[in-house]
């Protein structure tokens, strides 16, 4: 329920935090997701190249070439992700920046440096 604040207006600061909460802790999931998929791509390629230069059977050779497939969607699919999530929390972020009742705000700087690292 929105407070009351001293004005009579409703404070919206708190459902601004919780959103902001959840944009972050969505962003950092995903970001960190993205990373694994990206080192398990690595991964796949490695082995895929092994089987290819150790002359492996063809069916070892073609289900290392689907896994490793398989890893790309995934990277793909979590930038994807990730991208809407950075997207969604940049909009919280600028509606709320220039508001004197956010600055120096701890959720706020939160979700700007959320957003920093997202963008490495």
């Amino acid at each position: 329920m929105p407070i009351a604040a001293q004005n009579g207006t409703v404070d919206k600061k708190p459902s601004i935090h919780q959103q902001l909460k959840i944009k972050v802790g969505a962003t950092k999931r995903l970001l960190k997701e993205h990373g694994l998929y990206g080192k398990e791509a690595e991964v796949q390629k490695r082995k895929l190249d092994e089987l290819i230069a150790e002359n492996a059977e063809e069916w070892d050779i073609k289900h290392a070439r689907r896994i490793l497939e398989e890893s790309q969607r995934m990277i793909k699919d979590s930038d994807d992700r990730l991208g809407k999530a950075v997207q969604e929390l940049r909009s919280i972020v600028s509606s709320v920046k220039n508001n004197p009742e956010f600055e120096h705000d701890e959720e706020l700087m939160k979700a700007e440096e959320a957003l920093e690292e997202a963008s490495v």
